[in-house]
C-alpha cells in the first residue's frame, strides 16, 4: 500500500538502518580475503588497496597528487527523508576526509520503492544530499537510480590527496594518543529513533556534521594515521588500526564522550543487532578491566552512522580517549 508524504515514516521500510545494516566485519573479511590487495591494479601507483580495509582506494596521479575513490550508502536512519539525505551524504564524504583528501566530484547512489512511498520524497533525499554535498564544496553530478524493495541512499565520491600526507589506517606507532572527534551513541539512539518515532536532535546534528575541519587539523599537524569510526564502531575500526600497524590500544572509557541519551537508552534494551555483532567479532581481541561491564564495551563497539575521526595524535578541541602502545597480547586494553 502506498503511503504519503505525511505520514510515512522511513525507518520502518528497511529490515536495517544506517551503517548498523553493514555485513559483519568477519564475514566480510573472509569474503575480501581471497580478493589480494590491489584487485587488479599496476604498479606502485595503488598506495591503498584491500590490503588492511581503510575507508577509501586511492592511485597515484603523479608526484604530488594521488586520487581517492569511495562509496557508501544505506537504508533510512531517521524518518525525515531531508535529514537522511544529508546524513547519507556526510557519511560517504567523510570516507574521502579519513583518508587525508578533499572531496572533489560525487554521484547519486539511490534505490526506491516507487510503489510504496511517493517518489516525491526521494527528491527530499536527494536535495539533503545535495545541501551537505555543496556545504563541503564537493561537485554532485547524476548519479544512478533502481527500483528496490527497500529505500537507499548514498555517494560515490572521488577526492584529491598529496600522497605525501595520506592518512592511513596502517601508520600508526607506539607512543602516540588517541583522538576522536565525535560522541558515540549514534547507533543506539538511532535504533530508539526507529522503535518509537522519538527524534534526537543532537544525534542529526552529530551525524550531518562534516568531518572536514578534523581531517585539515590532522593533516596541518602533520598526523598519519586515522581512520573513521562508522558502522563496525570504536572497537572494531580501533582493532583495524591496530593489526594494520602492528601496535595494540589502550582506551580509557571515561573519556570516551557520549550522546546525552545514549546510556539511558542502552539501559532500555535500544541495541542495534550489529552492535552485537561488532562486540562478538572483536572481544577476542579485546582485554577489558574488572570495573569495565559488558555495557560499557557494548557502547564502544556501538554500530555509528556518520561517526567521527579516530586519529593517532592529539588534535585542539577533541577529547583524547587512549594511546597506541607496543604490540601486546590483545590488540586492545579497556581500563
Amino acid at each position: 500500500m502506498t503511503t504519503t508524504g505525511a505520514t510515512v515514516r522511513l525507518t520502518q521500510f528497511a529490515s536495517g538502518g544506517g551503517c548498523a545494516c553493514k555485513v559483519p566485519p568477519g564475514e566480510l573479511e573472509r569474503v575480501l580475503a581471497g580478493l589480494g590487495g590491489s584487485a587488479g591494479g599496476s604498479g606502485d601507483d595503488l598506495l591503498v588497496g584491500l590490503e588492511n580495509g581503510d575507508d577509501g582506494a586511492v592511485v597515484r596521479i603523479d608526484g604530488d597528487r594521488a586520487v581517492v575513490v569511495t562509496a557508501d550508502f544505506f537504508t533510512p536512519v531517521v524518518d525525515d527523508a531531508y535529514d537522511w539525505g544529508r546524513i547519507a551524504a556526510a557519511n560517504a564524504l567523510s570516507d574521502v576526509y579519513a583518508m587525508g583528501g578533499d572531496p572533489i566530484v560525487a554521484v547519486n547512489l539511490l534505490a526506491w520503492p516507487r510503489d510504496r512511498i511517493p517518489f516525491e520524497l526521494a527528491a527530499e533525499v536527494l536535495r539533503g544530499g545535495a545541501a551537505v554535498a555543496a556545504e563541503a564544496g564537493c561537485h554532485l553530478a547524476g548519479g544512478h537510480s533502481i527500483d528496490d524493495p527497500e529505500p537507499k541512499y548514498g555517494l560515490a565520491v572521488t577526492g584529491l590527496a598529496d600522497p605525501s600526507r595520506l592518512l592511513r589506517n596502517d601508520a600508526g606507532v607506539a607512543g602516540v594518543p588517541l583522538t576522536l572527534t565525535k560522541p558515540l551513541g549514534l547507533g543506539v539512539l538511532n535504533n530508539r529513533h526507529k522503535a518509537t518515532g522519538e527524534v534526537f536532535a543532537d544525534a542529526v546534528a552529530t551525524m550531518t556534521a562534516l568531518n572536514r575541519d578534523a581531517s585539515l587539523a590532522a593533516r596541518s599537524a602533520g598526523l598519519s594515521c586515522a581512520t573513521d569510526v562508522t558502522g563496525f564502531g570504536l572497537l572494531g575500526h580501533l582493532y583495524k588500526l591496530c593489526r594494520a600497524s602492528g601496535v595494540s590500544a589502550v582506551v580509557d572509557p571515561a573519556a570516551v564522550p557520549y550522546l546525552e541519551a545514549a546510556r539511558p537508552s542502552l539501559a532500555e534494551g535500544f541495541v542495534p543487532g550489529g552492535s552485537r555483532r561488532n562486540l562478538d567479532w572483536v572481544r577476542p581481541h579485546v582485554t577489558a578491566s574488572a570495573s569495565v561491564s559488558d555495557d560499557e564495551l557494548l557502547l564502544l563497539a556501538d554500530a555509528q552512522t556518520s561517526g567521527g575521526l579516530l586519529v593517532a595524535g592529539e588534535l585542539p578541541g577533541y577529547p583524547v580517549i587512549g594511546e597506541l602502545v607496543p604490540r601486546g597480547e590483545h590488540a586492545i586494553t579497556v581500563r
